[in-house]
């Protein structure tokens, strides 16, 4: 490995532990200021994990120049979780649906900030 390369790799590595490990702690603050009492258990189950496995595909999808495959990580999500969202109140407006969309949306807005920042530095290194 050149020089070069071990730098990008570097880069790559840093990039995605921040989009990743950082923004799961960005995303909890701003959920916790939305949402300021207890989390309710059993609501979205996972959604810690979701957060950082997406982070992480969105980033290293945008890094490795196809963006494209953040539409299919939304997609993906969206399904998944349509269920246990539908199910959480059928008849009124959820608590559990509104945490997704802030949740979702300040996750992905993090890590495309992230791999826009990551891709600047990568340019500039090479």
């Amino acid at each position: 490995m050149t020089g070069e390369a071990a730098i990008q790799a570097g880069v790559v590595v840093v990039v995605l532990v921040v989009s990743v490990l950082v923004g799961r702690v960005v995303v909890g603050t701003l959920l916790r200021r939305v949402e300021p009492g207890p989390a309710h258990t059993g609501v979205l189950r996972g959604g810690t994990w979701i957060g950082m496995l997406e982070r992480l595909a969105i980033t290293g999808a945008v890094l490795a120049g196809y963006p494209e495959a953040t539409a299919v990580v939304l997609a993906v999500k969206g399904l998944g979780r349509y269920p246990e969202l539908r199910e959480a109140h059928p008849d009124k407006r959820s608590p559990a649906a509104e945490r997704f969309i802030i949740g979702t949306l300040a996750s992905y807005v993090w890590a495309g900030g992230s791999a826009v920042l990551g891709a600047l530095v990568l340019r500039a290194v090479s």
